[in-house]
């Protein structure tokens, strides 16, 4: 009995040290990750939640509106009412202007996309009235709409609620985004292309950039821009846009028994393409062209995959001549692109004098769109009959004082 007892006590004692116990710091690793996990989807749920639930209420008070249209000024005394009762009831968040942009919410996305009451997420509560069984679904936050309903252009906020869902920006990013005026920087911001259909990249890359996050002073080098975009490597992605992965800065190529350094190198998803970047400082020229066309040749035939589109090129330098950048950039083989880059936020008289200017050009008629010089050519080249005759009669005064 004694000797069975050993070699049980024995055998028992090999398979522990064989197994052995999991380490305490795996369970409590595991143990965080699950419940930081958890109120993640506890948080995005309330979101969801919060976000639908202000929808309906600005529902509820435009249909209460228009059925009592008919009394001026109903609609603010409703509101007024109605902030102060609910506030009575239910404590802070229902202020006269936090209902007000609740009523905006619902105006603003009149058919949002919905949940069906038999699909719709256990976080939302079962309990909520027949209205809701149709749920709307906004899939970003309540303070992401409270900053949408700042823009007046429809088509400008349906690009940035697109932009901040598929980037996942938080709040502040959209901010800055709508300040900047990114989505007049995209010139193919309005546009969503079908599965099989891709934009040009010209479409893609915004005009101009706006580098305020730099913090860079008056007078600076090539060198400390390139560095500055480096330290600040996820607001300059931000900045050029979602679909743009970093590749690789200061890239060395051999051409011939020339070394020269490409600046910045990325990739654009959805081109499917390299994008070349160059910094210059000043005036685009069209030596820059060349230069960018140089580098292109050589991406195609040696860093271009196959299964890869053609490289782009993209200039950014701090002022450009539109007529210079047509005439460099024209019938090149490779397709270069010329961008300004900004090192600040444009201010409102900045924002009301380009309106202004471009609503001269856009009422302006083709005569007065026409360069001065074409007209001083023509004048010159065949004067008007009455001018004609007036120089003649000119001449023959000037023979007879002479006689």
């Amino acid at each position: 009995m004694r000797k069975s007892r050993k070699q049980s006590s024995g055998k028992v004692k090999r398979q522990t040290s064989r197994v052995g116990p999991h380490p305490y710091s795996k369970l409590l690793s595991g143990v965080v990750a699950l419940i930081e996990q958890a109120r993640l989807g506890a948080v995005r749920s309330v979101n969801v939640v919060l976000t639908s639930t202000y929808w309906l209420i600005g529902r509820r008070i435009v249909e209460h509106e228009q059925f009592g249209s008919e009394r001026a000024g109903y609609g603010q005394s409703l509101i007024k009412r109605l902030a102060r009762d609910l506030t009575a009831l239910l404590g802070r968040g229902f202020s006269e202007r936090n209902l007000e942009q609740m009523r905006l919410f619902y105006l603003g996305w009149p058919s949002p996309q919905t949940v069906s009451a038999e699909s719709t997420p256990t976080s939302i509560p079962q309990t909520v009235s027949a209205e809701c069984s149709v749920w709307p679904n906004f899939p970003l936050p309540w303070s992401h709409y409270v900053r949408l309903l700042t823009v007046a252009d429809q088509k400008a906020r349906e690009y940035y609620e697109r932009e901040a869902l598929l980037g996942g920006w938080s709040v502040r990013q959209l901010d800055r985004q709508i300040a900047s005026l990114a989505c007049q920087r995209t010139r193919g911001a309005g546009a969503i292309p079908l599965k099989d259909e891709t934009l040009p990249a010209d479409a893609h890359v915004r005009d101009p950039f706006v580098l305020e996050f730099l913090n860079l002073k008056d007078e600076y080098s090539e060198t400390e821009l390139e560095g500055a975009l480096i330290l600040s490597l996820e607001q300059l992605l931000l900045e050029l846009g979602n679909d743009f992965a970093f590749i690789a800065r200061q890239k060395r190529l051999r051409i011939g028994t020339e070394w020269y350094r490409v600046d910045l190198v990325f990739f654009h998803r959805r081109l499917q393409c390299l994008i070349i970047v160059d910094l210059k400082l000043g005036k685009f020229t069209h030596a820059d062209a060349g230069q960018m066309n140089l580098y292109l040749n050589y991406a195609r035939e040696h860093w271009t995959h196959p299964h890869e589109k053609p490289p782009v090129g993209l200039v950014l330098c701090s002022e450009r001549d539109a007529a210079v950048a047509h005439y460099a950039l024209g019938n090149l083989a490779n397709q270069v692109l010329a961008r300004e880059y900004r090192l600040n936020l444009p201010n409102e008289t900045q924002i009301a004098a380009g309106i202004a200017k471009a609503r001269r050009l856009l009422s302006a008629g083709p005569d007065r769109l026409e360069p001065p010089a074409k007209h001083l050519t023509s004048r010159r080249s065949a004067p008007r009959a009455s001018d004609q005759s007036h120089i003649d009669e000119l001449r023959r005064r000037a023979q007879r004082s002479g006689r």
